[in-house]
C-alpha cells in the first residue's frame, strides 16, 4: 500500500489527542510516559505522568528518590515492577551515562525494563531514529488492513509484523508515523466496534473486504488465569494499625500489607473465621468479603477480617509494624487494600 504512511499521518494530524508527552523531545519524559502507559489506559496514566513529572522533574531526581516513595507515587497503577525498573534504570543512567539518556536504539534497549517496543518508541519520538513501533495497537491495525492471520505471539508473527511495520515506516518522519499508527489503533481501529464506516482504509482494508475484522489479530495461546484467595487480618486499635512488608518475589514486592493468610481454594467463611480466631487467639469483629481484584494473569479474591486485638504472635514478630493509621499513606500499599480502607 504505497500511500499508507501519507494517509495515516494525514489522519493523525486531524484526529490526534492533545497529550503532554507528545509536546516534548525530552527522552526522560518520553521514557516515563511509555513505562506508565504499559498495561495502562491513557486516561488513567495521564495523572500519574503529571505527578511523576512534578515530583521527579529530572533523571537525577528520580535516581535519588527513595524506592518506597516511588512505589507510593505509583500506587494504583499496578504492575509495580515497572516502578522498580524505572527507579533502577534512572540510577543506571546516572552511573553509566553520566545522567544523559542514551541516544541510540541499541543502548536504550540495554536499559532494564525496556524492550524492543519501548526502545523503538523512545528512539523515534526523542531522537527521530527510523525504528518502527509494534505494540498491540499496531498489531491490530496491520493484521486487519493486510488480513494477516499469523499469530502475533509466535516467533514467525513477531518477525512478520516487525518487518511489515518497518517497511511501511516513513523514514523521514518516524516519530509522527509511529504516533499516528498507534493513535489510529487506539481510537479508530479499536479491538471491538472499530469505526470502519469512517475509516480512511475502508476501501482497501483486506479484513473488511474478507469479513475477518473480529477474528484479527490472532493469538495462538490464551493466558492461563490463576485464582488466589487472600485473607487479610485488619488489626486496628486506638487509631493504630498493623502492617508488614512483602519481600518475596511476587505481586506487590516491597510494598506493605496487612498480615495475610492465603488459601489455594475457596473455603467457607465460618471455617476460616474459626481458624483465624484459634490461630491468633483473637475475636473477629467485622468481615468484608467478595472484593475481587483482577491482574493480568491472576484473579485475587480478598477478604478482610477486622479485630481490635494484637495477637501475641504478631506483637513479638519484628516483621510486623504498629503504626499510626494517619501515617499509612507514607507506606506503599496495594490498591486492593487502599480500596478497602476507602470504603471502611
Amino acid at each position: 500500500m504505497n500511500d499508507f504512511n501519507l494517509l495515516i499521518i494525514k489522519w493523525y494530524r486531524q484526529n490526534k489527542r492533545n497529550l503532554p508527552w507528545r509536546l516534548t523531545k525530552n527522552p526522560y519524559m518520553i521514557w516515563l510516559s511509555e513505562i506508565i502507559l504499559q498495561q495502562t489506559k491513557v486516561d488513567q496514566g495521564l495523572n500519574y505522568y503529571l505527578k511523576f513529572r512534578t515530583n521527579y522533574p529530572t533523571i537525577d531526581d528520580l535516581a535519588k528518590a527513595d524506592e518506597q516513595k516511588v512505589l507510593s507515587d505509583w500506587q494504583g497503577l499496578g504492575y509495580y515492577s515497572r516502578a522498580r525498573n524505572l527507579h533502577t534504570t534512572a540510577k543506571t543512567i546516572i552511573d553509566t551515562y553520566q545522567g544523559i539518556f542514551p541516544n541510540t536504539y541499541e543502548n536504550i534497549l540495554k536499559l532494564k525494563g525496556i524492550g524492543t517496543y519501548t526502545a523503538a518508541a523512545i528512539s523515534s519520538f526523542a531522537f527521530d531514529l527510523p525504528h518502527a513501533v509494534v505494540d498491540g495497537n499496531v498489531y491490530r491495525v496491520l493484521s486487519r488492513i493486510f488480513n494477516i492471520d499469523t499469530p502475533i505471539d509466535s516467533t514467525e508473527g513477531v518477525k512478520e509484523f516487525n518487518f511489515l511495520a518497518n517497511e511501511l515506516l516513513n523514514k523521514k518522519h518516524p516519530a509522527e508515523h509511529n504516533q499516528a499508527i498507534m493513535e489510529f489503533g487506539a481510537i479508530q481501529c479499536t479491538p471491538s466496534n472499530p469505526n470502519c464506516t469512517d475509516c480512511i482504509f475502508n476501501q482497501t482494508c483486506l479484513a473488511r473486504i474478507n469479513g475477518t475484522i473480529q477474528q484479527l489479530p490472532v493469538k495462538k495461546t490464551k493466558t492461563k488465569i490463576r485464582n488466589r484467595y487472600l485473607h487479610f487480618l485488619h488489626i486496628e486499635i486506638d487509631n493504630q494499625i498493623i502492617i508488614t512488608q512483602r519481600t518475596k518475589k511476587d505481586i506487590w514486592q516491597n510494598m506493605y500489607q496487612f498480615p495475610l493468610i492465603e488459601k489455594i481454594k475457596v473455603e467457607e467463611l465460618p471455617i476460616i473465621k474459626q481458624e483465624i480466631e484459634n490461630t491468633y487467639n483473637i475475636k473477629i469483629t467485622n468481615i468484608t468479603t467478595n472484593i475481587k481484584h483482577i491482574l493480568s494473569h491472576q484473579n485475587l479474591y480478598t477478604t478482610f477480617w477486622k479485630t481490635d486485638a494484637i495477637p501475641e504472635i504478631i506483637r513479638k514478630n519484628k516483621e510486623y509494624l504498629l503504626i499510626e493509621k494517619s501515617k499509612l499513606n507514607e507506606y506503599p500499599i496495594p490498591r486492593v487494600i487502599d480500596r478497602y480502607l476507602e470504603a471502611n
